[in-house]
Formats: C-alpha cells, sequence, structure tokens
C-alpha cells in the first residue's frame, strides 16, 4: 500500500494589533492604511513578520517628518502591541525655489508657485510637498504652459541634525495662447461661434475658458454632441489651434409627452422643433396641448441675438381654447406677441419685455359673449434656481409680471395686470423637507366686465388651494335658477406650506395648508384646505397624492388631488 501527504493549506490570519505612543490621526490612519496588507499564518506573527511589522511601521511615518522613530513589539498571548517612540521630527532648514521661463514673469504663476504651504522652521510633511508639485503641474498645463516640467525636485535629509532641506526649480516654458478655431465637419455653425466663445484669438491659453466654451456649446440646443479642445501638438509658435467637432441634432425633431392631475385629467402635450432655420441659428418650434378642459396650439419662431444662450428674441403665434364648466368659462383666443428675453452670463435672473396682440371671444358665467381686441406691452423678470430638474431637494422660484393696454393704443379696453408667484422648496439634513408657494395678482380697469376671461383671476386646485375643484373660487352671481356662476376676480392670493418626511427610499409623508382668495373685495371670508399627502418618487419626477379638506363660504368638502409633473 501507498500513502501520499497533501500539504494543508492553512487560513491567514489579519493582524489585529494596539498601537501605542502615537497621538496624531493622520498618523495613525497612515500606519493602519500601510499594516492593512499584513497577514501571517498562525496566532500569533513570526519572528519574520514581526520585523516587518517594525519595518512597515518605520516607513508609515517617516512622510511625517519621524525619520528616527524607535519601533518596538510585545507579545501578550495572542495580543500584538506596538509601541512607537517617535522621537524628535525633521525640521525644514531651507528651502530653495527657482522659476525658469516664461512663468517668472507671470504674477498669477509666480503667486501659485510661492504658495508651498511648508515654511522654514515647519515639521516636514511629505504629502503637502508632493500635492504641491502635483498642483503645480496641473496649474501650469491648465493656463497654458504645456512644456512646464520640475528640472529639479529634492528632499535632502540631515538625519543626524533632524533637519530637512527643500528644492524645487520649475522650468515653465512659455506660456502658449488662443489660436485660430476649427470647426470640424458641417460649418453650418460658424456664424455663432463667435458668439458663444469667452477668448479672442491671441488670449492667454486657459483650460477654464475652454470648459466654459464647451459648455456653452452644448447648452445651446443645436448640437447633440459638442467638443472643443486644443491642438497643442499642432501649435504654430505659442499659437494652440482650437478644434471644435459638432455632431448637430437631427433637421427636424419630434417628441410627445403626457400628464395627468385631478385639475385637468389626462393632458398630451407635443412638440415639433427644427433647430436650423438658417445659417443665423434661427429656430422654430410649434406644440400642442390637449386635455379635457383646455386645448391650444402654438408656433414660436426664435431669432439669437448677441448671446445665443441668454439673450434671444421670439416671435410666437397660437390658438388656445377653454371650455371650463367648473369656472364657468369658454373662451377663444388668438394671440401673436414679440418678446425679448435677456439675463447674465451664469445668472439665475432672467428678464423679458413683450408686446402681444390678443383677440378673445369668450362668455364668463352669465353674461353675454362678447370679443375684445388688446394691444399690450409687457415686462417680466424672474429668478429660478434649482439642485435637479425633476427631483427637487433645494429650488428657488420667482416671478413678477405685468401687462396694460390703452383704448386709445389698439386696444378696446384700458388696464393693469400685475402677477406675483414664489415657489420655495428646502430640505434639511436629507430628511425634513419644506415646500411654500404664494401668488398675488391685481387688475386695475374701469370695465372689468369687457376684461377676457383668460386675464382674470381664479383659483382652488392642485397648484393653489388643495380641497376645490380646478379654478372653482372667484366671485359669483346667481343664474336664473338661483345656481352660482363664477364670473372672475380682479384680485388673486393665495399662500401654502407643506411638510413632507421620507418614509421609505421611494416615498414621502407630507401633511399640507392652503389659504386664499380670488376675489373683487379682501373683506370676503378666504378659502382654507388642508389635509395629508404622500409622494412617490419616480424616475421621471414625483407623483404627488393629496386628500384634502376645503373649506369656504360655499364649500366644506373632502377632494382627492394627484399630480406629475415639476414643482418649480
Amino acid at each position: 500500500m501507498f500513502a501520499a501527504s497533501v500539504p494543508v493549506a492553512l487560513a491567514a490570519t489579519t493582524l489585529s494589533y494596539e498601537l501605542r505612543g502615537v497621538e496624531q490621526s493622520a498618523l495613525k490612519k497612515n500606519i493602519g492604511l500601510y499594516l492593512a496588507n499584513i497577514s501571517f499564518n498562525g496566532a500569533i506573527p513570526d519572528e519574520a513578520t514581526q520585523e516587518r511589522i517594525i519595518k512597515t511601521v518605520n516607513t508609515a511615518v517617516q512622510p511625517f517628518g519621524y525619520y528616527n522613530a524607535e519601533v518596538t513589539l510585545q507579545i501578550e498571548k495572542e495580543d500584538v502591541i506596538i509601541q512607537v517612540a517617535l522621537g524628535e521630527p525633521l525640521i525644514v532648514a531651507n528651502i530653495t525655489r527657482e522659476i525658469i521661463g516664461e512663468g517668472r514673469d507671470d504674477p498669477a504663476f509666480r503667486e501659485k508657485f510661492n504658495a508651498l504651504a511648508i515654511k522654514k522652521g515647519d515639521v516636514l510633511h511629505q504629502p503637502t510637498y508632493e500635492q504641491f508639485k502635483s498642483a503645480m503641474f496641473n496649474y501650469a498645463l491648465s493656463h497654458g504652459y504645456f512644456d512646464f516640467y520640475w528640472q529639479a525636485t529634492r528632499l535632502d535629509l540631515v538625519r543626524e541634525e533632524n533637519e530637512a532641506n527643500v528644492l524645487l526649480i520649475a522650468q515653465s516654458g512659455r506660456q502658449y495662447k488662443f489660436g485660430e478655431v476649427r470647426l470640424v465637419g458641417d460649418n453650418r455653425a460658424k456664424a455663432i461661434i463667435g458668439r458663444l466663445q469667452p477668448f479672442q484669438q491671441g488670449d492667454a491659453y486657459s483650460a477654464t475658458k475652454l470648459t466654459t466654451f464647451n459648455r456653452r456649446l452644448n447648452e445651446t440646443g443645436y448640437f447633440q454632441r459638442a467638443i472643443a479642445r486644443p491642438l497643442v501638438s499642432q501649435a504654430e509658435g505659442a499659437n494652440v489651434p482650437i478644434e471644435i467637432t459638432l455632431t448637430h441634432l437631427p433637421r427636424d425633431i419630434f417628441n410627445v409627452g403626457g400628464g395627468g392631475s385631478s385639475d385637468t385629467g389626462p393632458r398630451i402635450r407635443g412638440r415639433w422643433e427644427r433647430p436650423w432655420v438658417n445659417s443665423r441659428g434661427h429656430s422654430i418650434t410649434g406644440e400642442v396641448y390637449l386635455s379635457k378642459p383646455e386645448q391650444a396650439a402654438s408656433l414660436d419662431y426664435r431669432i439669437p441675438l448677441e448671446d445665443v444662450n441668454n439673450d434671444y428674441a421670439s416671435i410666437k403665434t397660437s390658438y388656445e381654447f377653454e371650455d371650463n364648466t367648473t369656472s364657468d368659462t369658454k373662451s377663444e383666443k388668438l394671440s401673436i406677441s414679440g418678446h425679448r428675453f435677456w439675463k447674465e452670463q451664469d445668472s439665475p435672473w432672467q428678464r423679458s419685455v413683450s408686446l402681444t396682440y390678443d383677440r378673445e371671444m369668450f362668455t364668463q358665467g352669465i353674461s353675454e359673449p362678447q370679443t375684445v381686441n388688446l394691444l399690450m406691452p409687457g415686462y417680466s423678470i424672474g429668478y429660478s434656481e434649482s439642485d435637479n430638474v425633476l427631483s427637487i431637494n433645494q429650488g428657488k422660484y420667482f416671478v413678477i409680471a405685468m401687462q396694460g393696454a390703452h383704448e386709445n393704443a389698439g386696444s378696446d379696453i384700458s388696464l393693469l395686470k400685475v402677477t406675483a408667484k414664489a415657489k420655495y422648496i428646502a430640505t434639511f439634513n436629507n430628511t425634513h423637507r419644506i415646500f411654500l408657494r404664494a401668488e398675488a395678482g391685481a387688475i386695475e380697469t374701469e370695465e372689468f366686465d369687457r376684461v377676457p376671461s383668460s386675464l382674470r383671476f381664479f383659483t382652488g386646485g392642485d397648484q393653489s388651494i388643495r380641497g376645490f375643484s380646478y379654478q372653482e373660487i372667484a366671485p359669483s352671481v346667481l343664474d336664473d335658477e338661483g345656481e352660482r356662476v363664477l364670473t372672475g376676480g380682479k384680485y388673486l392670493a393665495t399662500g401654502s406650506a407643506e411638510y413632507a418626511y421620507p418614509v421609505t427610499d421611494n416615498w414621502r409623508a407630507a401633511v399640507f395648508a392652503d389659504i386664499g382668495t380670488a376675489t373683487n373685495d379682501f373683506s370676503d371670508p378666504l378659502a382654507t384646505g388642508y389635509g395629508i399627502g404622500a409622494h412617490w418618487l419616480t424616475l421621471i419626477g414625483p407623483v404627488r397624492f393629496y386628500i384634502a379638506r376645503g373649506h369656504n363660504e360655499f364649500e366644506n368638502s373632502w377632494r382627492f388631488h394627484f399630480t406629475l409633473g415639476p414643482e418649480l
């Protein structure tokens, strides 16, 4: 008979230890990182492993200036005790620095180079030294010093005297400049590229400006993808060409979307867009909106001005039809308007001026059908900022708008309408979410009975005072059968506060209170709504459900609301 011996692999033991003599948290962490890879067979480390532990700890403390540390081990049963006597650290005795090349005459380059966080008399800290070398190299490349290199870098360690000498000699080379801009492929965007550039040919190269340029290109809405990059290898002297590769959007873009709420029921929106009408960047957009109470179609022609992304004019024509039994409104409106929009770069503020012609045929409540023509100049200023487009944790929205008309300037009646809206969302400690909103408005006119329905104020519903149907709060009169019918109001004021708290990853519970009115006289009682709700967090944004109790002088009832759509 034959017997074979089979070697048995013993499971490796991870080093568990007690560290003594080290108080600095950074030192403790670094020692832990170095020791994390040490393992051994058996209950306690053998002699070779002990020597390895001692060498590893010595290596771990050296970057912090402790080159004369003494490390000893004690083995007590199965416990490993590492005793460290750090000794005196190395002190920086001398720092020698020099810039060779054009960087010597560049104040910003010199300031960065002289910003080494190690000073004479400091304890040597090698991570700071290495981080500075890396940061200086990155700074040089991002500011056009493409030939930069460290001609000499050295740490001279004099352990006997506990001293260290630092040597840093940088060869900056020359600073390159922005050269010509080259388009790859379709050049139809050539006319607008110059208006997006945050630099001119001959300016000192800046990676920050090139990043800004890329962002502006991709924000225009003309391209699927746009990349601007420097061609350093093709530099002509000190001028670096900038190559722009553009992938244009399709000639025509079609989108169909939907949504819904308890106010309007299901709704469908169709959109057609032609991003390029001509080489000057003009675009055209058509939209169709369908819901049970409202239908609309519009065509918008947009003309970019000096700042393509933030400064433009538009000419818009639209047709809107509303048959809303809740607000007792039947309206058909044709509108033609011209707008001028502008805002400063990277600013959340936007302003606009407009001139609008409306021809509205409407019947409001029990009034006779009438047609009113209005030519209205307008102005608005708005602010919008949020941390996310769909699921917002922090956000602000504010807009004030006004329109006016005069019977001696192309309108059938004289009026002035002013509205203001504000929304605020804040989340504290990633849990407590507050949503506040308010809306106010006023119409000044001597012929309110001729003001078109689309300009009068109504409130109630998902986006204003919950517990009521859509736009069912407004001044009213009685018809021949004694039924209350709405006339719309001269004034509007609403406010809302909502608190939500997450109960699972995808659900939030909410409580809320709403108050306000649409009225001709603020002495009338206010309507209130309050209740509970739930937010279902989906990939397309939150779906919000509410059970609300609504109360005013005409109604005291419960109502269910749901909303899918943006909150700001």
